[in-house]
């Protein structure tokens, strides 16, 4: 299968607004696992759930950031140019949106647009594909969108996550926000959201 020109959605317009809905709900509910739709089934290494979220939010207006082993994925390259015609920067702090497969493929937090106090909403958003949403360390997360407080596991977050998210969390309202996905699904960490080590 050609991944550029088969990996889409087979109803582009349905598809991508209830992969957007999902997204949406992922952020406004933090740490709620929303089910993703699936495009096609490339044989390309890249995750089928950033291919549905990078369709989904990337066009010829929105500057994106994908990791070494994406940019360097002719396939991968040939699906964004494609399907949503979306710049490529290679700068992190330039992207509106950021496709990593995998944390070690990751820099750190602060490397993306923090976005301004003026325009904050001109941060970068991170994809970040995990092996899995739970499973991993628990986590204790409170903040707006979640009652007293919730608890996520996923697996696979970059070293010093709480560290890195912390810092993050004290630029508000500047700072990323964070989707994680993985089996046909997406959690979402809105920069507003505080994270701790479970007990």
């Amino acid at each position: 299968m050609d991944l550029g020109l088969d990996g889409g959605f087979a109803d582009p317009v349905l598809q991508s607004q209830a992969a957007f809905r999902a997204i949406m709900d992922a952020l406004a509910n933090p740490g709620t696992v929303q089910k993703l739709v699936a495009p096609g089934s490339p044989t390309s290494s890249i995750p089928l759930e950033l291919v549905s979220t990078l369709l989904t939010l990337s066009d010829h207006d929105t500057s994106i950031w994908l990791d070494d082993s994406l940019r360097a994925d002719s396939a991968v390259l040939q699906l964004v140019s494609f399907h949503t015609g979306a710049p490529v920067v290679r700068e992190p702090g330039r992207a509106a949106f950021a496709f990593a497969a995998g944390a070690e493929h990751l820099p750190r937090l602060d490397q993306f647009n923090l976005g301004t106090q003026e325009y904050p909403d001109r941060s970068t958003t991170i994809v970040l594909a995990v092996p899995a949403l739970t499973g991993g360390p628990d986590l204790i997360i409170r903040g707006p969108g979640i009652k007293d407080h919730g608890r996520i596991s996923p697996v696979g977050l970059p070293e010093d996550f709480i560290g890195q998210w912390s810092a993050n969390r004290e630029l508000f309202p500047r700072g990323i926000d964070l989707l994680l996905v993985a089996e046909g699904a997406v959690l979402g960490l809105p920069r507003s959201t505080r994270i701790a080590e479970g007990h």
